[in-house]
């Protein structure tokens, strides 16, 4: 497969597609960015790299961190993690209240904002210092010590998180956060505000295709089964409530972020990072997934 010339060809392509979404500004640090950034990033599980504009400037990589602290919390706690979040597609907006009280204060799967805060909860319960670990986890799975949090990006969504206050504080109800809330809050923001790279996020989500190698990374340790079900979950729940379509479009496993970011793996192939910052109104990168549908379209590749 020649994907050095299938990703330049899509590039030239959708660069004449007109401008679809825009930056998302309820986070005043994210509005800041220029909407026409356009990175892409694949990596093959034989180690070679295909990277194209902006791949090497970072960006907020918001809910895709949400894969990683899924992957730290079902590695110490294992199955019992399903006690606490459920694995269902919501079929409702990443912040939705309403969902949350009928189903008494447990989220539907561990990538809406519900249920990223209790994988918080059970990482705080779990580590002594969890805030170190994601990052040092992420370092080794990126392969890139310089890998950090953006303090004013946490800081500006703390200070509008009104929605998020809501959803811990109905789960604090129901009895499925242990932690103070401001512990948990702390850490989700930190979490969501780290910074990397096209090339950076699709080296780290390689582990996650290659299931022919061994998942350790700083001490967390996932099984080849561990790591399906959290692909399986990518598939069904990565992007929202734009997931099924996402499956129907593009066909891979994938997690999007408010920051413009999805990345996809092609499981034993390769994974494949986007930015586009201008979204959708369901929190995704309206270019990012038109570039996708098209990287499987023309390969006529994906888990299908």
């Amino acid at each position: 497969m020649d994907y050095n010339k299938i990703i330049k060809d899509i590039c030239s392509e959708v660069k004449h597609f007109p401008p679809a979404g825009k930056v998302a500004g309820y986070i005043p640090e994210l509005a800041k960015i220029s909407p026409d950034k356009f990175g892409v990033s694949l990596i093959t599980v034989n180690g070679e790299e295909f990277n194209e504009n902006d791949c090497d400037e970072r960006f907020s990589i918001q809910s895709i961190s949400k894969v990683f602290s899924l992957s730290m919390a079902f590695s110490v706690l294992g199955e019992k993690i399903w006690d606490r979040v459920g694995v269902e597609p919501s079929g409702s907006s990443f912040n939705s209240i309403v969902q949350l009280e009928y189903e008494k204060g447990k989220p539907r799967n561990p990538f809406i904002n519900a249920g990223a805060l209790v994988i918080c909860d059970i990482l705080i319960s779990k580590r002594s210092d969890p805030k170190a670990e994601f990052i040092g986890f992420i370092r080794k799975l990126s392969g890139n010590k310089t890998v950090n949090y953006n303090l004013k990006v946490a800081e500006s969504e703390k200070d509008h998180g009104y929605k998020n206050a809501a959803l811990i504080n109905m789960m604090k109800s129901y009895g499925n956060i242990i932690n103070p809330i401001e512990n948990v809050l702390e850490l989700y923001y930190s979490i969501c505000s780290i910074e990397m790279t096209c090339t950076e996020l699709a080296r780290a989500f390689l582990p996650f295709t290659d299931l022919n190698k061994k998942f350790s990374f700083s001490g967390f340790d996932l099984t080849k089964s561990q790591i399906k079900r959290i692909n399986a979950l990518m598939l069904c729940c990565g992007l929202y409530d734009e997931s099924g379509e996402f499956a129907f479009e593009v066909g891979l496993p994938g997690k999007s972020g408010v920051g413009g970011g999805i990345v996809a793996i092609n499981p034993n192939q390769y994974s494949v990072a986007v930015w586009s910052p201008r979204i959708n109104e369901r929190g995704n990168s309206a270019l990012g997934m038109k570039f996708l549908e098209r990287l499987t379209t023309v390969t006529e590749d994906s888990i299908f």
